[in-house]
């Protein structure tokens, strides 16, 4: 459920609404046939827009930013694989939006020896090469805001289910879902805006997957073992339709490297999300710079298939990660909006070149699904949340794919081990 906007108040933050910085687009009728069959959405981790796409040509970025008392200090280069993971709970977001003034990001919690300033960062571009890649052969949005003013939990039910169930934590144990241990508890707003002392962390709220199953359209769910080191972003394991259904067998697929082969083997459902290993997610702490390769792997594989003339590739980070981003969210509810995260949107029918500026949050790509595929909606962030449509021309001649270059072997992440993953608690 997600809270009207009116009248909301939260302890710690201001929830009243505020003029949008970018008109809101209410939902609207996509084209009359649209030659999208196949929808993939990558999640990826923990990078603000501010700290990833940092001087991105046309994009919306800074290179200073405010600290707390008026400061004002640059955003200096950090590697993509660097050791420091800033806090990013929502707390973290509350101190600092610091109501409004995008200022609280230097007293935010963190590790001895670290200096307040240390999430003022932004990732190297010789790090994201096929990212960037992306970004000028197709579409980049450096609107797209997190629907949850939280971390990664909230966000990934959200990808799937334009809602959180009002959680606002992670499960204070893993697996985060129905297989938690019982005693298991995720935070969760309370009517009165309050946070609660927590539910077990097993949902019965609709899903994107409940409402194609319905509808007779194909989805999988790529991701880690939730017995894998990685086990805390299997998101359709909180949904007791899916967990306690036949779509926990037949459509969450592990290891998440089998989308490559079935992709090779022309099996590709209507909906895909893809969850990665933490060496592979661009996650903080990863000691690896992988996650763009990764991504480009899965790019790349489409491209060279049957699949690429009627596929929209929807690349997402879950959530800020904790890093400065200078774009005040709009507040419409408990949940959020929260900070700015990109959006890479790959798709022969992509804008070329192109960058949105247009508002997009999490209930955007649900939009978006639900329009591609006659789903109704779920009532949810997907109702308020533009269609992304700015992002294509249905009208154009499809791009002919060109391959994103790589510098792993081929064949580098079918033989993947998911090991040293970081201790993610969010």
């Amino acid at each position: 459920m997600v809270c009207a906007a009116a009248g909301c108040a939260t302890k710690g933050i201001d929830a009243t609404p505020v003029p949008v910085r970018v008109a809101m687009h209410r939902a609207r009728a996509g084209p009359a046939t649209s030659p999208i069959q196949h929808v993939i959405i990558i999640i990826q981790e923990n990078r603000s827009f501010d700290n990833l796409f940092n001087r991105y040509p046309g994009a919306d970025t800074v290179q200073s930013g405010p600290t707390h008392d008026g400061t004002i200090v640059p955003l200096t280069p950090v590697r993509l694989e660097d050791g420091f993971d800033p806090p990013h709970g929502h707390p973290e977001f509350v101190t600092s939006y610091n109501n409004a003034a995008m200022n609280g990001f230097d007293l935010t919690s963190r590790p001895p020896g670290i200096k307040p300033t240390a999430n003022y960062g932004f990732v190297i571009h010789s790090e994201i090469q096929p990212y960037l890649q992306m970004a000028r052969q197709y579409t980049l949005a450096d609107e797209m805001f997190q629907s949850n003013s939280s971390a990664s939990f909230a966000s990934h039910l959200y990808l799937v289910a334009a809602q959180s169930d009002l959680l606002i934590s992670a499960p204070n144990a893993r697996p985060w879902g129905c297989d938690a241990p019982a005693n298991a508890r995720a935070r969760q707003f309370l009517p009165n805006g309050q946070i609660g002392p927590g539910i077990f962390p097993c949902l019965t709220i609709p899903t994107l997957g409940d409402e194609a199953d319905a509808a007779g359209i194909t989805w999988r769910f790529y991701t880690p073992s939730i017995t894998s080191p990685n086990n805390i972003w299997n998101t359709y394991d909180a949904f007791s339709s899916i967990r306690y259904g036949p779509d926990w067998t037949n459509d969450v697929i592990s290891p998440e490297t089998t989308v490559l082969t079935d992709i090779a083997a022309g099996n590709l459902s209507n909906i895909t999300w893809i969850v990665p290993t933490g060496k592979n997610s661009d996650h903080p702490g990863s000691k690896s710079t992988a996650g763009p390769q990764w991504v480009a792997s899965i790019v790349n594989a489409v491209g060279a298939s049957p699949f690429w003339n009627n596929t929209a590739i929807f690349v997402v980070w879950d959530d800020w990660g904790g890093w400065y981003d200078h774009a005040t969210p709009v507040k419409l509810d408990f949940m959020g909006l929260g900070f700015r995260v990109p959006l890479l949107v790959v798709s022969p029918y992509a804008q070329h070149g192109y960058v949105s500026h247009v508002h997009h949050e999490w209930g955007s790509i649900a939009h978006f699904v639900e329009e591609t595929f006659g789903l109704p909606s779920l009532g949810q962030s997907d109702a308020r949340a533009d269609d992304l449509m700015d992002c294509f021309n249905f009208s154009q001649t499809p791009f002919r794919f060109k391959r994103i270059p790589v510098t792993l072997p081929p064949g580098y992440f079918l033989h993947d081990v998911d090991v040293n993953d970081p201790p993610d608690n969010d």
